[in-house]
């Protein structure tokens, strides 16, 4: 006698009622979002319960993929040190444990940067952060920012013991003080609470910068502490008003300022303080303008401005130090056809721009040709031309890295691709000179030759060519028979661009073909790609995405039944909606934190994000218009009685970005509405109940997490024995 299937949870149904622009919705599941309700956690648990259930018969794949993943990472490991102010900065790791430490030791004339000699620590190390000995006792550990002061007596960071980016700050002494009678690393300052993400300490260390979160959960306000005093002490440094706007803070390379940037989806506004008049008042870069973004980095005496105030894909610009208006803004450099200046990293004989080619990112240098100390002249001149930093590989992702030294000719950058373990380099801007620092290693008798990489272009409805970047094992043929993944995001005009994983090598090994889909909302091919993909043209990334599977399909890289999605967040909305649109295309669908009940969520004002995310999908509330079209693809509202792929849901109780209820909802919906049989196609929802949007905390959990929700695909596409 075979033992009965398991049997999943049924959500009560409460008739909630959402009317707007005449349009009456019933919700039977909006009780679900009551987080502190004993049902809810109830239903949460069992959900649970019965996905661990349903995948009883994935725990050796699962230990086996788990296996490899530790296998294959190097669990004691060092990262590159950067020398700033005299000593070395680095992380350090050992085999079992978690989290690892903050470490730093002196520099020291004639010696090389510090590194493990048999796993021990190098001689001299101080610990700044013992991470691993502070979540001893915790279910969830993250650090949100870290600073060390000028001096480098004090290091501040902010801790989150919840996974909700709600942060605690703590400020300790890691100075040599022979007054002092406390021991290095001793806490002086916790006085602190519910800070948001960035730092910032005074030139003399007296002062701390961070920032706070309203009840909508948007960093709006720059507060000052003063180190040592209590909280209720704290002055107001910046208040942003304007719902859709997020303000950070930070400090300049140069030193000389904090920086205190305002942002909408797309407006900004910049400000600088000096350093070494924290009590003073910020001045304003440029008073903000609807539709204009810059970003200024101050470059000793001058600023340097990204902005888009006179081409849609930016521009870089020069500006006097005490500049106050964007007429004083005298190009550098405007962005190419089928290219996007993305930013700027000022140093002191040099100018790092970052940019966007033909889909990928590129780097390239300007070197100073005037006096640093000198002023602006009126031709703008100051800088010779971008020469490029060229890598090898047709694809791969460049970007600039740990570089503290505002004076230092050699830059640090990092390079990585689908088949390249990230890699640091240092480049002498001067001799052009390039050396290989470290290359993450990969353990386990991984040969990387093993492993090719290659673009392929889909064509979209419309006639527009969508780039895929595409990884798979050499001996992997275009036959129509190979599983395979293809993954895709398509939001806020972030770029998925091409990255390596320990992870995906697990699926590769198993004959997948892993494809990367850079559909339109994304930024990949310069700010129309994202335009395309945005407000009232945001059906594109879902049916982008979509011509991407066939493509993968008809070209023969994997076979039609074979073929599973992986999305999360604004990507978990993208799987809900190629559900709907495209349900007979997938075999399987992993929605991570996935952003389904879209329309829910914009209506609402007091949620998390909901103002600032009317510039991204429209306003819902006011425009009858966008009410009608976000419903037309919110994936919650458009669930039906049809057959879906099976599907797996991600999320964390307390992601303050896409609350665990969107899931929850979309889950019992579907299970009501889906025809196909739940034994062989299940739907299914796990939600980790301390944990926040990035998931669970602690590398080994992560590992295992990861390894579950490739056991669960690959055991989808029929690609376990």
């Amino acid at each position: 006698m075979t033992n009965p299937s398991p049997q999943p949870p049924v959500a009560r149904r409460v008739e909630t009622i959402r009317e707007h622009h005449g349009d009456r919705v019933v919700d039977p599941y909006e009780w679900l979002r009551d987080k502190g309700s004993p049902e809810v956690v109830a239903h949460l648990e069992a959900e649970n319960a019965y996905t661990e259930a349903m995948t009883a018969h994935l725990a050796p794949l699962t230990e086996q993929v788990y296996d490899e993943i530790r296998t294959r990472t190097q669990e004691t490991d060092l990262s590159v040190p950067s020398a700033y102010r005299g000593w070395w900065y680095y992380s350090r790791i050992s085999a079992g444990e978690q989290y690892g430490r903050e470490c730093r030791v002196p520099v020291r004339p004639g010696e090389l940067p510090p590194e493990l000699t048999d796993g021990a620590p190098p001689a001299g190390e101080q610990v700044l952060l013992d991470a691993e000995a502070l979540a001893a006792d915790a279910d969830f550990f993250g650090v949100g920012s870290s600073e060390i002061s000028h001096d480098g007596t004090l290091y501040a960071y902010a801790v989150d013991l919840t996974g909700d980016e709600v942060y605690d700050l703590v400020v300790t002494w890691v100075g040599d003080d022979p007054t002092r009678t406390g021991p290095v690393g001793e806490v002086v300052d916790d006085a602190v609470h519910k800070v948001g993400y960035g730092l910032a300490f005074s030139r003399d260390g007296r002062h701390v910068f961070y920032a706070r979160n309203d009840d909508a959960w948007r960093q709006f306000q720059v507060w000052r502490h003063e180190v040592g005093t209590p909280a209720d002490q704290d002055v107001l440094v910046h208040e942003e008003t304007d719902e859709r706007f997020w303000v950070g803070v930070g400090s300049s390379r140069d030193d000389a300022w904090i920086i205190i940037a305002a942002g909408s989806k797309d407006t900004s506004e910049t400000w600088l303080l000096p350093a070494d008049d924290p009590c003073g008042e910020p001045r304003c870069v440029a008073p903000r303008r609807e539709g204009v973004e810059y970003d200024a980095e101050p470059a000793g005496d001058r600023l340097l401005i990204t902005h888009n105030a006179t081409h849609e894909d930016f521009e870089l610009a020069q500006a006097p130090l005490g500049s106050t208006s964007a007429e004083d803004w005298q190009s550098l450099y405007a962005a190419a056809p089928g290219e996007r200046v993305v930013g700027v990293d000022a140093f002191q004989r040099h100018a790092v721009v970052s940019l966007r080619r033909d889909g990928l990112t590129a780097l390239a240098v300007m070197d100073r040709t005037d006096d640093p100390g000198g002023t602006v002249g009126p031709d703008g001149g100051g800088f010779g031309p971008m020469r490029p930093l060229v890598m090898d590989e047709e694809l791969g992702t460049i970007g600039v890295g740990d570089n503290p030294d505002y004076a230092s000719h050699v830059l640090r950058i990092g390079f990585t691709s689908l088949v390249t373990p990230r890699s640091v380099y240092d480049v002498d801007l001067v001799t052009g000179e390039r050396t290989l620092l470290r290359q993450t290693p990969v353990l386990g008798g991984v040969d990387l030759g093993d492993y090719v990489q290659h673009r392929e272009w889909a064509t979209a409805a419309d006639g527009t060519r969508i780039p895929i970047s595409v990884v798979h094992r050499k001996d992997v043929v275009a036959d129509g028979t190979a599983p395979g993944l293809v993954y895709g995001y398509g939001s806020y005009e972030a770029s998925m661009d091409p990255w390596f994983s320990v992870a995906r090598l697990s699926l590769l090994d198993r004959g997948f073909v892993w494809a990367l889909a850079h559909v339109r909302g994304g930024g990949e091919m310069g700010r129309q790609w994202y335009l395309q993909g945005r407000m009232q043209h945001k059906r594109n990334t879902f049916t982008d995405f979509v011509a991407c599977a066939e493509h993968l399909v008809d070209a023969g890289w994997v076979a039609p039944d074979r073929l599973v999605a992986e999305g999360g967040s604004a990507g978990g909305l993208l799987m809900g909606a190629v559900a709907n649109l495209a349900p007979d295309r997938f075999r399987a669908i992993h929605a991570q934190v996935p952003f389904v009940d879209a329309l829910t969520t914009i209506l609402d004002p007091s949620l998390p994000l909901t103002v600032g995310e009317w510039e991204e999908w429209g306003n819902p509330l006011a425009d009858p218009q966008v009410y009608a079209y976000m419903k037309g693809y919110s994936p919650y509202d458009n669930v039906a009685a049809r057959p879906y792929p099976a599907i797996l849901a991600t999320t964390s109780l307390n992601d303050s970005r896409v609350y665990y209820v969107e899931p929850a909802k979309w889950v019992a919906r579907l299970r009501e509405l889906a025809t196909n049989d739940l034994t062989t196609r299940p739907i299914l929802l796990k939600t980790e109940m301390v944990a926040g949007h990035g998931g669970v905390s602690g590398r080994y959990h992560a590992w295992r997490e990861a390894a579950f929700e490739y056991a669960w695909l690959i055991d989808q596409a029929g690609a376990s024995s």
